[in-house]
Parts: C-alpha cells; sequence; structure tokens
C-alpha cells in the first residue's frame, strides 16, 4: 500500500475526537496529509493530538450546528483544502415517527444533515481550487432502506446520501468529487445500546451471520480510500462498509 498517498494535501475531519472520526483523521495524517481535526470536545481533541503529538494534527473546537464553527475550521487550513471528511453525527433514541418529539428530529437533522450542508457549502470554493477535491460523508446502512435505529436518525440519514448525490452531480465539473461510506454497527461510541430483541426476530437471526461491531479503523480505510486518487473514478456512491448488513 502506498503510505504516503495524501502528502502535500490539507483535509479537515469533522467529529475528529473519537470513532470513526479520529481513526479517519490519524490514517489520513500517517499518509502524509496536514489534517484540521474538528470536534465539539476540548477534551477529545487534546487527548488526540496528545496521543499523536508526532501527528500533523491542528484542532479546532467547534460545533459545526453553528455558522461561526464552520468558518473557524476553514481558516484553520489556511487557504489550502483537499479532502473534506465529514463524519460528526447523533443517533436518536430508536423512536418510531409516532414517538419523536419535534427538538429530538431538529437536533439529529442540525447535527447529521445541517453540519454537512454547511462545511460542504463553505469548502466547495477551497476544494474547486485544489483541483482534484474528495468529500466523503458517513452515512449509515440506514441510509439505504428503513431501519429500526429511530424516525430522525434514519430520515437524516437518508437525506446525507441525497445531499452527497447531489454535491456529486452539481460539482464534478469543478474536479471534486463526493462520496459516502454507509457503516452498519461501529465500535464508535455514538451508537444506543443495540440489543437484539429490539430487532424483528428474522433480522436477528440474520444478523448473527454477519459481523456485529466493525472497528472504525475498517471503517476508516474505506473513507481514506474514497479520498484518495485510488478512487479518482468513483464519484456520487454510497458505499456500504456494514460487513453484510445492508444484505439482510
Amino acid at each position: 500500500m502506498d503510505t504516503h498517498r495524501f502528502t502535500g494535501r490539507t483535509a479537515v475531519v469533522t467529529g475528529a475526537g473519537s470513532g470513526i472520526g479520529r481513526a479517519t483523521a490519524l490514517r489520513l495524517a500517517g499518509e502524509g496529509a496536514a489534517v484540521v481535526v474538528a470536534d465539539r470536545s476540548a477534551r477529545r481533541l487534546e487527548a488526540l493530538v496528545a496521543d499523536e503529538p508526532r501527528l500533523p494534527l491542528f484542532p479546532v473546537l467547534a460545533d459545526l450546528t453553528e455558522q461561526d464553527a464552520v468558518s473557524r475550521v476553514l481558516a484553520a487550513t489556511e487557504g489550502r483544502l483537499d479532502v473534506l471528511v465529514n463524519t460528526a453525527g447523533t443517533m436518536d433514541r430508536f423512536e418510531s415517527v409516532a414517538e419523536v418529539d419535534d427538538a429530538t428530529w431538529d437536533r439529529v437533522f442540525a447535527v447529521n444533515v445541517g453540519s454537512v450542508m454547511r462545511l460542504t457549502r463553505a469548502a466547495i470554493p477551497l476544494l474547486r481550487a485544489s483541483g482534484r477535491g474528495a468529500i466523503v460523508n458517513v452515512a449509515s446502512e440506514a441510509s439505504l432502506r428503513g431501519s429500526a435505529a429511530g424516525a430522525a436518525y434514519t430520515a437524516s440519514q437518508h437525506a446525507v446520501a441525497g445531499l452527497t448525490k447531489s454535491t456529486a452531480l452539481m460539482h464534478a465539473a469543478d474536479g471534486i468529487r463526493t462520496n459516502a461510506v454507509a457503516p452498519g454497527a461501529t465500535d464508535t461510541g455514538i451508537e444506543a445500546p443495540m440489543d437484539s430483541d429490539l430487532l424483528p426476530g428474522r433480522m436477528a437471526g440474520l444478523l448473527r451471520n454477519v459481523p456485529y461491531t466493525a472497528t472504525a479503523e475498517q471503517v476508516a480505510a474505506v473513507i481514506v480510500f474514497l479520498a484518495s486518487d485510488d478512487a479518482s473514478n468513483v464519484n456520487g456512491v454510497i458505499l456500504p462498509s456494514d460487513g453484510g448488513w445492508s444484505a439482510v
């Protein structure tokens, strides 16, 4: 494997303080990128930088539901951006549409969709100037079908998939590729407790035959592939990295 695929490039990774975002930031930096790592937790950012002092990681404390935070993140790139990875996300409480309240719905959409839209919108001029910009959004296997993961979360992930495809179509001429990864259960800290009693009996039985929980590093490997020139002919794809969940 070429371990220098991102030498000389600048990346932004959101939700970089933990889970998939952290693993992706470390993988990109390890392959040569200067990585602006954004998270709303100062403690997580401090731990990330302290754990990897030799890597080019540039922390920005940011709640990306706020436009000022988006501006701070992009200012940290110093005018150069080649890769944007949107991993920041949240889940609801597995509530159906009959149960979800407005506050939960609005919060989930603000984080999972609004932050992706705002950062992508602001990053387009920098990615266009790169000449080979790449955006990778982290959606979910819930973006591919109906899901027991809650009405707000599932609807927000379908929105991320739609935003990904729209961006891919409308900005391909700018030299920007936009794709998404759709993980299944991943050891990230974001998931609510996953009890098989919450799932229909047939699905729970089938899931025994596929890997139940991936590592963040497994998903990060797919993200970094999509961001790299190895995927130069891949655009507008929602790529499952779910161990077979989406086949159930």
